[in-house]
């Protein structure tokens, strides 16, 4: 069993006032991680946190339950007025959000530093 190491980090944009708050999950992105997933999304609201980037570099798969997480969580940190965004999503994550549609609903971004660049054009 692959368990998820949910490490949260707070990084600080020099360039403008925003705080981001990523996320960072790992290995199986299921109904237990998930779960896990919406916690720290809700953490990181109730700490004030209206920019977050779920980073899915280590997750290695997803499940329906998984999705569901992130459909939750885009769900809570809109209603919040923040913004959610993914960043290194495997193919399979990939393949899940085109077969649903909800690439065009979800930020995606190639990795870190793209969501970065993002924010500094916005």
């Amino acid at each position: 069993m692959i368990m998820m190491v949910g490490r949260r980090n707070t990084s600080f944009m020099d360039t403008q006032t925003n705080v981001v708050e990523i996320v960072q999950p790992s290995g199986i992105l299921d109904g237990t991680n998930g779960n896990e997933l919406r916690n720290q999304v809700l953490a990181a609201i109730a700490a004030g946190g209206t920019i977050i980037l779920i980073d899915c570099q280590s997750v290695t798969f997803m499940d329906s339950n998984g999705f569901g997480a992130l459909i939750t969580c885009l769900k809570k940190v809109r209603e919040a007025g923040g913004r959610l965004a993914l960043c290194a999503i495997n193919d399979q994550v990939r393949l899940i959000l085109e077969l649903t549609g909800t690439h065009q609903v979800f930020e995606v971004f190639s990795d870190r530093e793209a969501f970065y660049q993002s924010l500094v054009q916005h």
